[in-house]
């Protein structure tokens, strides 16, 4: 005979995975918080295959909540494994999931490859994960890493960067001085204009790149002159 706390157990569990799977959005929402208001390892597999698919960016923020209330030691081994899914969705999720897990071990992880994701959510995701899970030894040569990106994509893209070295702090100085001069003037812009928002992160995204931009197309004397 099942032991009856067994037995609801597998029938709770059959009841979010399947609730996971609705066509409703709201219901795939309130099976990921029951999934995370009582935690149950056995769920690791479906919430984790369900992030890959899940339409809904409220369910799929549930879906990681859920996630990060699990034991790490089940959920780190299947998210480190979705890093290599052929699927961007479920690459992107695994990346922010271990970011909000904040578990350094999973820091091996996190690959060249990654970082420079042709896909840009994923690449997004990447950078926010690094600079969470990065050990301090690390930075600097994460920060040359990612120095390598500036100029990418559009406006949330280069944002998403810049916040990434905002967050590395001042071990990104020395790579953001180096692209300040690079030939290409749109790496040039962004890196001034990340190098404005390092040194005052209060300063408006927009504004640091337009004042970037001017003082990229004015050249060394006139950028003096623009800061006036």
């Amino acid at each position: 005979m099942v032991p009856i706390n067994t037995a609801h157990r597998n029938s709770r569990h059959t009841q979010v995975v399947g609730a996971l799977a609705a066509r409703d959005s709201s219901t795939r929402l309130r099976a990921a918080l029951a999934a995370g208001t009582h935690p149950t390892p056995e769920l690791v597999d479906a919430l984790v295959q369900r992030c890959a698919i899940e339409p809904d960016f409220f369910v799929r923020d549930m879906l990681t909540w859920a996630l990060t209330r699990l034991p790490t030691q089940k959920t780190l081994p299947r998210l480190v494994a979705e890093l290599v899914s052929d699927g961007a969705q479920a690459r992107s999720q695994a990346l922010h999931t271990l970011s909000k897990i904040g578990d350094r071990a999973a820091w091996p992880a996190i690959t060249r490859s990654l970082l420079r994701d042709p896909d840009d959510e994923v690449a997004r995701s990447a950078w926010r994960a690094a600079v969470v899970l990065a050990p301090d030894a690390e930075k600097s040569a994460l920060a040359a890493e990612l120095v390598t990106q500036l100029g990418r994509g559009d406006r949330e893209v280069q944002l998403s960067l810049s916040r990434a070295f905002v967050d590395l702090g001042e071990v990104a100085e020395p790579v953001l001085e180096a692209a300040a001069v690079d030939n290409d003037p749109v790496v040039r812009a962004h890196a001034n204009a990340t190098q404005r928002l390092l040194h005052d992160p209060d300063a408006g995204f927009d504004l640091a790149v337009d004042a970037a931009r001017r003082a990229v197309a004015l050249g060394p004397d006139g950028a003096e002159a623009a800061e006036c």
